[in-house]
């Protein structure tokens, strides 16, 4: 599978720009997963449902199953969070993941960058961005490839032509 890493500073539109880049490696026929980095706490779960009564009794892991889809809950419990290497062992076979946050990653990436929201471009430190998505025409000489953050299918192109160049898919 590919793997590919969407970064950036928070509230520059990552999620925004996965949603549609999904979309179009789906209907283009591409199997996509995503993996979503949460720097807080966060919860799937709802107090009252009976999942949440199951954690709230200390099961250190609830498999929540429906005709739909299927999610495994595990409580970490002082133990480290996942690696990115680890996430990607849970997942099953596709062809394309596509990793929200995870910024210090070894994976090739892409950032979203948007001159109004400030912040030090990180494609300045970090030679696995192999481009930018960005809202603004005029990027450094020193940026990578330049892709335009409001166009999801051309970044997803841009995704489709990087698979082509994988040794291991000739």
């Amino acid at each position: 599978m590919y793997v590919l890493g969407i970064i950036g500073w928070s509230g520059v539109g990552k999620t925004t720009l996965i949603e549609g880049v999904v979309r179009a490696l789906v209907v283009d026929g591409f199997d996509v997963a995503t993996i979503k980095h949460a720097h807080q706490r966060f919860d799937i779960d709802r107090e009252g449902k009976d999942s949440f009564r199951h954690r709230s009794a200390g099961a250190r892991q609830v498999l929540v199953s429906s005709p739909n889809r299927w999610a495994l809950m595990t409580e970490l419990r002082n133990e480290p969070e996942l690696t990115l290497e680890d996430s990607l062992a849970l997942l099953g076979p596709t062809d394309i993941v596509l990793v929200e946050g995870y910024k210090g990653g070894v994976i090739e990436k892409i950032e979203v960058w948007r001159e109004a929201h400030g912040g030090k471009p990180l494609w300045q430190e970090d030679d696995k961005i192999i481009a930018v998505a960005s809202d603004d025409p005029k990027l450094t000489a020193s940026a990578p490839l330049s892709l335009p953050l409001s166009d999801p299918v051309t970044v997803a192109r841009f995704i489709q032509s990087r698979i082509k160049e994988q040794p291991w898919r000739n």
